[in-house]
């Protein structure tokens, strides 16, 4: 998915070439054979796939936030946060705010194990 914005370079500046003086390939294909070109192409496929798009984004913010892997008890969470996502207008402030009332946010320990 990072080809779709191969265009921005280090500091999110425009290009058209690469260092070598090479035309920019933004285009790419999804291990489902989706494929796409440039941010616009991949936005268009993650459209078509929110509620998983969702999800995922979901799973991998609460992992990081708790600092464990997630495990089956923790999918009703990720579902409810993914759920709020969407019927909040897809909203970062909805996702942390989300993550932070969640059970396994809130029964984390200091070693990161839960309650």
């Amino acid at each position: 998915m990072g080809f779709a914005f191969e265009n921005f370079d280090a500091i999110g500046a425009w290009r058209e070439k690469d260092a070598s003086g090479f035309p920019i390939d933004a285009s790419g294909a999804l291990p489902d054979g989706g494929t796409f070109n440039g941010a616009p192409g991949l936005k268009t496929v993650l459209d078509a796939k929110k509620d998983l798009f969702l999800k995922c984004l979901s799973d991998k913010m609460l992992t990081y936030a708790i600092g464990r892997g997630l495990e089956y008890y923790d999918k009703r969470s990720v579902d409810q946060i993914a759920a709020a996502l969407a019927k909040n207008n897809f909203r970062f402030s909805t996702l942390v705010l989300e993550i932070v009332k969640s059970d396994p946010f809130q029964m984390r320990t200091a070693t990161g194990e839960t309650l």
